[in-house]
């Protein structure tokens, strides 16, 4: 148990220092603005979305290790998926690090979100890693205010 703790260090560290689809995207048809006032974290979401389909998704702003990191992996994970298939691993993902997930739940149908398997323990950190996630909602449903956490 150990050593997979390590890897998924190792892998929130990794997204954390060269995170995906980082940069502001300038024809984007759906934007969010996320921040966490408890330790700072403050995104800005870009997506385009055609005919029901994320065809494209990026983020730009700062945060700790863990923000960055899951704002990092949802850009790979939502990319080219509809936007209930996105809504529905936002519900999973949630569930999962909060905590609230049925006891059937297999972690590996998150894919890659299962380096955050160790957050529901920390109930701090939990904001962090669903920051970018509750900012996802908001772009998908064209909210204007800013995405929080709180």
């Amino acid at each position: 148990m150990t050593d997979l703790r390590e890897l998924y260090q190792e892998v929130i560290l990794d997204h954390s220092k060269h995170p995906k689809n980082f940069h502001k995207m300038e024809d984007a048809t759906h934007t969010a603005e996320g921040y966490n006032p408890l330790c700072g974290d403050h995104f800005f979401l870009y997506l385009k979305i055609e005919n029901g389909l994320i065809k494209d998704i990026s983020f730009e702003g700062s945060g700790c290790a863990i923000s960055k990191a899951s704002a990092s992996i949802m850009t790979s994970i939502v990319k080219g998926k509809t936007l209930e298939e996105a809504e529905k691993i936002f519900e999973n993902f949630h569930s999962f690090v909060t905590g609230k997930a049925d006891k059937n739940f297999d972690p590996n149908s998150l894919g890659k979100l299962a380096v955050f398997s160790g957050v529901s323990e920390f109930p701090v950190r939990v904001k962090c890693a669903t920051l970018a996630w509750h900012t996802l909602i908001n772009a998908l449903e064209k909210k204007s205010e800013i995405a929080t956490t709180e």
